[in-house]
């Protein structure tokens, strides 16, 4: 099974890789049926565009059919208008359907995303991207206009074919509904774990219970800094600020309530990881979704041994995909776009980026786990503390706009400014950024959570719930309060890194409006926080990769994300983010419907451990 597992991920990555020619190729000549794209506005981009183009392109022809086959949107609602297209006069054609869609449709243009369909060679691709950035920019918030072709039939010129102007409302994303579904019943089922056992949480962390003698690789500490490394960061700084560009202050709210409800779903995912954690031949510690789905399920109940099997490779494969986009390239990327904003020397030179964050990471993970943690636990306490204390002082600067500024959240939470197709739209945005953020019910941290130093799987899950409640409740509200307050999402000035998703570039604005020299330290901090992220999932990754391939498989994969760290400083960031929330959203499927089935087995151990706990059975080192 694992062979021929092997030979199909083998074959996608080659068919994908395929798609990409290098940048130092010359571009094929196209077919004589072809629209003379490449004789006109891309052969004068340079090779690292034209790589960005086809490799941005063939992100989209995934996330169109990741999206529209795995994570179907509930509720989504679409509508088509038809009218006249003029390549010497595309502006007037587009303003003359975007009309018509108003008059006829019953959907507001404004509050939809909207595509239009030309016909092929009206346009040059290099018109069509500068087309499409012009409209975007011109509209409020960050509902999206994207042109694609077709070709029209072989007797009618290209000149008399009619374009079409689609606006979709999209829905709530199946996935996402599914992780506020299973943070919910953990919650209730858990009885407000999140709550009773925070303060014992604390104490795990500041070491109270740590015998060095108990089995593990890291210590509590160090496995949460491994999970927070991964977590804290561009979610916190880029994530939010798409999240209020997109759905509005509103979006926060959401954004907290999924991080209170996500503390319950780390809390019964890492417990779980403890549980069925399994030494590996190499000493080497094996854990998470991957494991307790297969051996969990089949502990249950025997017959559930192939549903185990199915919803522990279909996690694996997810992981692996999250590791390459979400936890790699994208973090690249965004850390890469407000670098070049502050330090213009490295505009043009995207590559150089690239290879030093590629080498650097390169020098870290081949030291698997406990460099990682090692690392980790070194950079994430400075990296919050100077991030947390920079809007802190923003937020006391600021003190009297803050009431106001909850009050748009709470507010635009339940009666929502137009767009992004209401208070569901607002909902789906702060969930999905929270769920990017802070990875509760992904199964993600549960991995690095499996490696700890404890023989009591719950104490563990405990650790585990600060994760979101740092991450999320407090650093993601932070972030939040100093967008809103100083009016960021909205000001039309960074309209353009609204509408190309470079949501670390509007945090820094955002920032630099009230400490004028803090956008060079930021820039900093952010490649900090992206490295440490990406060093995390390459842990997560490896771990799916080694559990599907073997031990020995270990190296291949860490080139194979190597790749991935230097691609995602020369690819666009809007695809690489929507492929990377899909996967990481994704692996919730599998997960969330293994938890609950397992949910039962760690009441019981809750129960237990808490008794025990109450009755002051438990040893104490500090």
């Amino acid at each position: 099974m694992r062979t021929k597992l092997f030979v199909t991920l083998a074959a996608l990555a080659g068919l994908s890789l395929f798609a990409l020619p290098s940048a130092t190729s010359a571009p094929e000549s196209p077919p004589a049926s072809a629209v003379q794209e490449e004789d006109s506005g891309d052969a004068d981009l340079s090779a690292w565009q034209r790589f960005n183009n086809k490799a941005d392109a063939t992100f989209a022809s995934l996330n169109g059919f990741l999206g529209g086959y795995i994570f179907y949107p509930i509720g989504s609602s679409e509508e088509t208008v038809v009218g006249p297209f003029d390549p010497a006069d595309y502006r007037a054609s587009f303003d003359a359907l975007f009309a018509k869609f108003d008059a006829e449709a019953d959907m507001d243009p404004v509050e939809a995303n909207l595509e239009l369909v030309i016909p092929e060679g009206a346009m040059t691709l290099d018109e069509r991207l500068r087309f499409t950035e012009e409209v975007n920019l011109e509209r409020t918030g960050s509902r999206k206009i994207s042109i694609s072709e077709y070709a029209p039939e072989e007797d009618e010129p290209a000149v008399l074919v009619g374009a079409t102007l689609t606006g979709k409302e999209p829905g709530i994303q199946f996935a996402v509904l599914w992780l506020v579904l299973g943070a919910i019943f953990f919650t209730i089922r858990m009885r407000f774990i999140n709550i009773r056992g925070f303060k014992h949480a604390l104490a795990i962390v500041r070491g109270k219970y740590d015998n060095p003698d108990d089995e593990g690789e890291v210590s509590h500490f160090q496995a949460l800094a491994s999970a927070l490394s991964a977590t804290v960061g561009l979610g916190n700084i880029a994530g939010v600020a798409i999240a209020i560009s997109i759905g509005g202050p509103g979006a926060t709210f959401w954004m907290i309530c999924a991080g209170f409800l996500g503390m319950t779903s780390k809390f019964v995912e890492c417990t779980l990881a403890l549980i069925y954690r399994e030494v590996r031949p190499n000493g080497r510690m094996m854990g998470g979704p991957m494991v307790y789905l297969g051996q969990g399920l089949r502990d249950l109940n025997p017959g559930l041994a192939p549903l185990g099997k199915f919803l522990a490779v279909f996690f694996a494969i997810l992981c692996v995909g999250g590791s390459l986009a979400g936890g790699n390239a994208f973090q690249v990327s965004q850390s890469m776009d407000l670098m070049k904003e502050n330090y213009t020397f490295l505009a043009g030179r995207e590559w150089l980026y690239g290879l030093t964050m590629t080498v650097l990471v390169g020098v870290v993970i081949i030291g698997g786990i406990k460099r990682i943690a090692a690392t980790a636990e070194k950079i994430v306490p400075f990296m919050c503390l100077l991030y947390v204390a920079a809007c802190l002082f923003i937020l006391v600067s600021k003190a009297p706009a803050i009431p106001g500024a909850f009050g748009e959240i709470i507010s635009g939470a339940f009666t929502p400014a137009a767009g992004y197709g209401g208070a569901i739209g607002v909902l789906v945005q702060g969930f999905k950024r929270a769920a990017f953020s802070n990875e509760a019910g992904t199964g993600s941290a549960a991995i690095a959570h499996s490696a700890a130093k404890t023989d009591w799987p719950i104490r563990e899950g405990a650790v585990a719930m600060l994760g979101p409640f740092i991450d999320t409740v407090v650093i993601c509200t932070m972030t939040a309060l100093v967008i809103v307050i100083t009016g960021a999402y909205n000001n039309p000035e960074y309209a353009t890194f609204v509408a190309t998703d470079q949501g670390a570039v509007l945090t820094s604005k955002a920032m630099s409006e009230v400490i004028s020299w803090f956008p060079n330290v930021l820039a900093i901090a952010v490649m900090f926080f992206a490295f440490s992220t990406i060093i995390s999932w390459s842990y997560y990754g490896e771990r799916c990769w080694c559990w599907m391939f073997g031990d020995k498989a270990s190296m291949g994969y860490k080139i194979l994300f190597l790749a991935f760290v230097f691609l995602g400083s020369v690819v666009s960031a809007t695809n690489v983010l929507a492929f990377g929330d899909l996967m990481i959203l994704g692996m919730a499927l599998p997960n969330i419907l293994g938890v609950v089935l397992l949910s039962g087995k760690v009441k019981v151990k809750m129960d237990e451990y808490w008794q025990k706990l109450d009755a002051g059975e438990f040893k104490t080192y500090k």
